[in-house]
C-alpha cells in the first residue's frame, strides 16, 4: 500500500506541473543499493522540463548525520541529456546510466549516455553541485552520484541526503520530490558482476554463516549467456572471513566439464542450496547437473528414469575445511528420486540444520506430463549426509522453495507458486509424511512468482532475544523489483509492515537469500539491478522495530 499511495502521489505531482512556478525541478531519491567498489552509484534522478529556463545553474545537497562524509570520495552532478516530447510522464531518465549486464562496464557511468558537470572531492555535510548547463527545450535530465572510499567504507555505512534547493537562470527554483522521506543509502558489494572470470552473467544465490563465521555463498556460474540449464554453467563458491566486506577468489566446487565426451555445454549444473551441518561443522552443496539433452531447456527435456543419460542428477559435494575444498560430486539420485517423475532437484538458496541434527533441504520435482506439473517438498538425511530421504510433496503447482523450523520445532515450508500473486506456505511435524497448509498461504506474502528466502533465527541466537523468522523476496506481483526483508514475530502468522525494509526498488532477476553475519546483523546475498550477485547487511534492529 505505501508504495501504491507513493507511486499516485508522485504522478500528481508530474501531472500538476503547472500548478508550481514554470520549470520545476523534479527529484527522484533511489532506493537502490550502494556499492563501494564502484565509482558511480545513483543517489538521485532530476528531472526539469524547460519551458522558459535557458540554464541550470547548480543544485544543492545536505548530507544527513548518519552519513560518514570521510568515507565518500566524491559526489557528482551528470546531465543526462534530452528525451523525445511523447515519453512517459513518470520516466526519470532515458537510459541507464550505468550498466549491471555490460561485462567490464559495471563499476563506473558510460560517457556516451551523460556528460559529468561537476564533481566535489571529500565532501562536507552541505555542498553546491555546480551545473552551468544550457537546457533543451523541452524535457532534461540530470542525475548525482555518490563514490566511496573503497579502502574505508564499511558494510554498516549509509548515506542519507536532501536536495535542498536549485537555481535557474539565477534564480531559486521550484523543487518537488516525488519520491518517500527517510530514504536510506545502504551500502553493498558486488560479490559477482557480468564479466567477472569470463563469465556473461552469475544467477541463484545460496548463502550461509559456517560455525567459525565464515560466510559461503554459492551461485550458477553462467559462462555463455544468462539462460537457465542445459548450458554451461558450473557452481560457483565466494567466501568471506571478514563478515562480507571482502572476498576471496571464486571457487568451482561443482564443475563437470566434457564428462562422458560431451561438450561443456551438456555438462552443466546449477540451481545451488548450500548448508551447514551445525553437529558436525561440513558444508553442503546441492545441485541440479543435466548430461546430454542437446542444448535444450532442461525442464522440459528431462524424462522419466535414474540414470544420467535419461534424467537430471542431484548431486552434492561437502566441504570439512570451512569451504575451502570440496570433495567430488555424488549424485543421491538413485536413493531419492521416483522413476516416474521427469525433473526432481533441490529448491535453489539454502538448506537447515533442525534441532535434533537432521539436515535438511527444499525439493521440487515435475511429472511427465503435458504441463510438467511441480511440486515442492524436502529431502533429509539423519546420518549427517551418508542416506537421504524423502516422503510426500507439500503443494502442487510449486517450485522453488525455502524450509525454516519454527519455534516449537515444526518445520515450515514457504513455495513459490506458479499461479502468482503470493506464496504458497505449509507445515510438517514429521519430516514430510504429512503435510498442513498454513492459515498465511496464498495470503500474507505476495510475490511476481519468484525465488524467495526464509530463515529461522533462535532467540538465543540473535540480539533481541526473540525467536524470528525472516523474509526476503521482491515485494511485488509484477516485475521482480522492490527487494525486501521483512520480520515476524510470531512463527509467520503476521508479518507487520513497520518491521520490514526495502533494499533495492529497481529491476532485477530477483532471487535472494539469507544469513545471520552475527547475532546483530543480517546478511544477505541477491539478484540486484547494480550487480548479478549483491551483498548487503542490515542491522537486524532496522528490520525488527516493533518488539
Amino acid at each position: 500500500m505505501r508504495r501504491f499511495i507513493l507511486s499516485v502521489a508522485a504522478s500528481a505531482l508530474l501531472l500538476a506541473a503547472d500548478a508550481f512556478a514554470a520549470d520545476t525541478l523534479f527529484v527522484r531519491e533511489k532506493q537502490v543499493p550502494v556499492l563501494i567498489e564502484r565509482e558511480d552509484n545513483v543517489l538521485f534522478e532530476l528531472k526539469l522540463t524547460a519551458t522558459s529556463a535557458q540554464r541550470l545553474d547548480e543544485v544543492v545537497l545536505d548530507l544527513g548525520p548518519q552519513t560518514n562524509v570521510k568515507h565518500i570520495r566524491a559526489i557528482k552532478l551528470y546531465y543526462g541529456g534530452t528525451e523525445t516530447r511523447t515519453s512517459r510522464k513518470d520516466a526519470f531518465h532515458p537510459i541507464d546510466y550505468i550498466s549491471s549486464m555490460d561485462p567490464g562496464n559495471t563499476l563506473k557511468a558510460n560517457p556516451s549516455y551523460s556528460i559529468c558537470k561537476s564533481r566535489v572531492r571529500r565532501p562536507g555535510s552541505h555542498l553546491v553541485l555546480k551545473a552551468e548547463q544550457p537546457l533543451f527545450p523541452g524535457i532534461n535530465y540530470f542525475w548525482i552520484s555518490v563514490e566511496m572510499k573503497h579502502r574505508k567504507a564499511r558494510l554498516a555505512d549509509v548515506v542519507t541526503a536532501t536536495l535542498s534547493g536549485a537555481v535557474v537562470d539565477g534564480t531559486p527554483a521550484a523543487v518537488a520530490t516525488v519520491s518517500p522521506k527517510g530514504i536510506v543509502h545502504r551500502m553493498g558489494v558486488g560479490v559477482r558482476k557480468a564479466g567477472d572470470d569470463g563469465s556473461k552473467a552469475y544467477r541463484i544465490p545460496g548463502l550461509v554463516t559456517t560455525n567459525k563465521g565464515t560466510l559461503l555463498a554459492v551461485y550458477d556460474v553462467r559462462y555463455n549467456n544468462s539462460k537457465d540449464l542445459q548450458e554451461h554453467i558450473d557452481i560457483g563458491l565466494s567466501r568471506s572471513t571478514d563478515g562480507g566486506r571482502t572476498w576471496e577468489k571464486m571457487r568451482r566446487p561443482i564443475s563437470f566439464g566434457e564428462w562422458g565426451g560431451l561438450p561443456q555445454a551438456q555438462n552443466g549444473a546449477g540451481d545451488p542450496a548450500i548448508l551447514v551441518d551445525r553437529e558436525t561443522g561440513d558444508a553442503w552443496i546441492a545441485s541440479i547437473w543435466t548430461h546430454g539433452m542437446g542444448v535444450a531447456t532442461a525442464w522440459w527435456s528431462t524424462v522419466p528414469g535414474i540414470s544420467p543419460d535419461y534424467t537430471a542428477q542431484l548431486v552434492m559435494v561437502k566441504s570439512s575445511d570451512d569451504g575451502k575444498t570440496w570433495s567430488r560430486p555424488v549424485s543421491v539420485t538413485p536413493q531419492i528420486k521416483d522413476s516416474t517423475w521427469a525433473f526432481f532437484f533441490q529448491g535453489p538458496g539454502r538448506g537447515i540444520t533442525t534441532s535434533d541434527g537432521t539436515i535438511v533441504f527444499a525439493s521440487q520435482y515435475t511429472e511427465f506430463d503435458a504441463g510438467r506439473t511441480p511440486h515442492a517438498g524436502i529431502i533429509y538425511s539423519k546420518d549427517h549426509g551418508r542416506t537421504w530421504n524423502r516422503h510426500v510433496a507439500a503443494k502442487d503447482s510449486t517450485t522453488e522453495a525455502q524450509v525454516a523450523e519454527l519455534s516449537d520445532g515444526t518445520l515450515m515450508l514457504n513455495m513459490r507458486d506458479n499461479r502468482g500473486g503470493s506464496r504458497s506456505i505449509a507445515t510438517t511435524q514429521d519430516l514430510g509424511r504429512t503435510w498442513t497448509e498454513h492459515p498465511t498461504s496464498r495470503s500474507a506474502l505476495r510475490e511476481p512468482v519468484c525465488m524467495a528466502s526464509l530463515i529461522s533465527v533462535k532467540a538465543e541466537e540473535n540480539v533481541l532475544g526473540r525467536h524470528i523468522l525472516l523474509f526476503s523476496n521482491p515485494d511485488t506481483v509484477r516485475g521482480r523489483n522492490h527487494i525486501t526483508i521483512k520480520a515476524s514475530l510470531d512463527d509467520g502468522m503476521t508479518w507487520k509492515e513497520a518491521d520490514q525494509v526495502l533494499l533495492d526498488e529497481d529491476e532485477g532477476w530477483g532471487y535472494s537469500c539469507l544469513t545471520m553475519v552475527d547475532p546483530e546483523t543480517v546478511g544477505i546475498l541477491y539478484e540486484s539491478s547494480v550487480a548479478h550477485m549483491t551483498f548487503q547487511t542490515v542491522p537486524l534492529r532496522d528490520i525488527v522495530k516493533e518488539l
